[in-house]
């Protein structure tokens, strides 16, 4: 009785351990030979885009919209960056995990979402998190592509403020699927293998693939935000 409860483990393990050694490969590999995309990968939450690069202490954060650990993780992160907002800024990596089946369908929709109204990136992100069980491996799995394509812009459709063909045409332009693509390359290359992964000014936070509660985003940006006023200079004139 124990073998088989073993097996759906292995395989998510040995899952994990090719996306580690993809990643890897695109670490070494992608950095010297890809060409840089035209904007910095990810979306912005709130207005703090331009204080991401400045004073702010910036938190990216890797998620798969299909993930449940990223849904879990995602309002004490979101509770913590508006608590200190605009001293923190947070940029949200869409990262597709590869054994969930349509997470770069969910990915794509997030791009679509951000071209035809880039208020609704969010709430659609949040409204994926809602209704994650629709597009489980499970309740996909009898689905085709373009059927989940058409189920996810029914759903999109009323957060964006588009028609439902409107945003299902989304899924035939190649600069959606490039963006989703960027975005889990931009991972790789970072070293990023599950979801949800945070970086704070550039650090990785520890316990990668697991939820953040808020008393622990308390205590990681709290110190930093109270730094803030304190000017360093790192490089000075010799």
């Amino acid at each position: 009785m124990a073998r088989p409860a073993r097996a759906p483990l292995l395989r998510r393990l040995l899952l994990l351990a090719a996306l580690a050694a993809s990643c890897s490969y695109y670490l070494l590999v992608l950095q010297a030979q890809a060409s840089a995309p035209p904007r910095y990968d990810g979306f912005a939450y709130g207005g703090g885009a331009a204080a991401a690069w400045k004073d702010a202490v910036l938190v990216e954060a890797f998620l798969d919209p299909l993930c449940p650990d990223s849904r879990d993780a995602w309002h004490p992160l979101k509770l913590a960056v508006e608590r200190y907002a605009p001293r923190v800024s947070l940029i949200v990596h869409p990262f597709p995990l590869p054994f969930h089946t349509y997470a770069f369908h969910a990915c794509r929709a997030l791009y679509i979402a951000n071209k035809l109204n880039s208020s609704s990136t969010y709430p659609l992100l949040e409204l994926f998190f809602k209704n994650q069980e629709k597009f489980y491996n499970s309740a996909a799995s009898s689905l085709s592509a373009p059927a989940v394509a058409a189920e996810m812009s029914k759903m999109a459709a009323q957060t964006v403020g588009n028609s439902v063909s409107e945003f299902l045409s989304g899924f035939s332009d190649r600069r959606t699927d490039t963006a989703a693509r960027v975005s889990f390359r931009y991972g790789c290359t970072r070293g990023v293998f599950g979801a949800p992964f945070f970086f704070v000014n550039g650090f990785l936070q520890p316990g990668g693939g697991s939820p953040i509660d808020f008393n622990t985003w308390m205590g990681i940006l709290d110190p930093l935000v109270s730094q803030q006023g304190e000017r360093i200079e790192m490089f000075t004139s010799i």
